[in-house]
This record gives C-alpha cells, sequence and structure tokens, in this order.
C-alpha cells in the first residue's frame, strides 16, 4: 500500500513494515496515515524482497521473529545487496540479545513491544533524516569519483603523489618526468577536480578512498 508523502518528509522516502501479523500492520497502517508517512506494508520477507529495487529510500520496521525467513536473516539478505534503508527491529522483551546482534551488524535501532506509537515516530522520522543524509553522502561521493575518473592516467598517477605528500621533484623522478610537467599536471588535475588548494586535493583524494557501502550503523 503506498500512502502521499508528510510534510518535511521526502517525496522519494517510503516506511516499509514487514511483520507477520495483520493486527501490526494495520495499526502501523494507521498510524502512519495519521502523520501522511508513505508506506508499503509487507506480510513477509520473501514478498518484500520481491519489490526492494522499487524503493528508493526510507527505512523498515521490521519485526525481528518471523515464520520462513526472520528479521535477522531478511537483514543479512539486505547486507549481501547493499541495500542501505535503516533498520528499526520491532522486538519482544525476550529478543533484546537479537536485537543488539543486530545493531552490530547495522541496525538503526530497536524497540520493544508494547511501545508507545509516538516513541515510535520518532525512530521512524530519526531513520528516515538519518537515510536521507547517507543518501546525500552516496550522492557527493558517486559525483566525486566522476569527476576523478576523468583524470587520465598520468594525472591519476600525479594526484595519487601530490596526495600522500611528494615534493615535485620526487613525483618528477618517480615518473621519468620532468617537474615542469609535473606542474602542469597538477595544474590540470586541480582544474577537473574544481580545487584551488593543496588541502582540498587532500580531501578529495581522502574521500574518494573512503568505502561508501558499509551498512548504516546506529550513532546512539
Amino acid at each position: 500500500m503506498n500512502k502521499e508523502h508528510g510534510a518535511g518528509v521526502s517525496k522519494e522516502q517510503i516506511v516499509v513494515v514487514v511483520d507477520d501479523d495483520p493486527g501490526v500492520r494495520d495499526s502501523l497502517s494507521m498510524l502512519l496515515d495519521s502523520v501522511g508517512l508513505e508506506y508499503r506494508l509487507y506480510a513477509n520477507a520473501k514478498d518484500f524482497l520481491q519489490e526492494v529495487d522499487e524503493i528508493p529510500g526510507g527505512c523498515l520496521v521490521l519485526d525481528i521473529r518471523m515464520p520462513g525467513m526472520s528479521g535477522l536473516e531478511l537483514q543479512s539478505e539486505l547486507r549481501e545487496r547493499n541495500v542501505l534503508l535503516p533498520i528499526i527491529f520491532i522486538t519482544g522483551h525476550g529478543d533484546i540479545t537479537m536485537a543488539v546482534k543486530a545493531m552490530r551488524l547495522g541496525a538503526l535501532d530497536f524497540i520493544t513491544k508494547p511501545y508507545h506509537e509516538q516513541e515510535l515516530l520518532d525512530r521512524i522520522h530519526a531513520a528516515l533524516a538519518n537515510e536521507n543524509s547517507i543518501r546525500k553522502q552516496l550522492g557527493d561521493h558517486r559525483e566525486l569519483i566522476k569527476r576523478i575518473d576523468t583524470l587520465s592516467d598520468r594525472e591519476a598517477q600525479v594526484f595519487e603523489r601530490v596526495a600522500a605528500g611528494q615534493a615535485n621533484k620526487a613525483i618528477a623522478y618517480d615518473l621519468g618526468i620532468s617537474e615542469r610537467t609535473v606542474e602542469v599536471h597538477r595544474a590540470q588535475i586541480m582544474k577537473k577536480l574544481c580545487v584551488r588548494t593543496l588541502a582540498e586535493l587532500v580531501r578529495i583524494w581522502l574521500e574518494s578512498q573512503r568505502p561508501m557501502y558499509a551498512p548504516v550503523v546506529s550513532q546512539t
């Protein structure tokens, strides 16, 4: 089921609920309706996985214990597929150990039954904000990699050495070219990467080396 997005929430964000209990799904649909959040409901992990590629962004509210594929197994499958939706696990009191394990594996949060509706909404909104931030970082990272990919092979070699702190003379010696040629390459690199200072150049290099495929991890 889809509902229109609420104020302050990205049109591309959907709250996905995966829970085998129809009563829980009904109550959550009414709760999400009440604040205008767009959502989809699934009775099991298999049905969700069939449509996961259709989810542009948002968060996942997931029952930790379900017949068939459990919440933890679904979390593992999503990691394998590099799906970075923040996960809020719904757990019983006896599932706290499992919930802690889930958070160590990258879940954003967990909430125990019975829960207060406002508390769950607060955590959902926090998860959506988290996902929005991660999505922006990913977009910025991809744009940066595109700029780096415009460098020629020689420029890439010079870029790596400049970022490592090597002087032009040392770079020239390493690559068997003149210092003047190194200077020309440096100027072209800075132009292509849209930077003006060495510090910015180093920052771009460091950012390009940072992996962006890690799961979302709770900041709390």
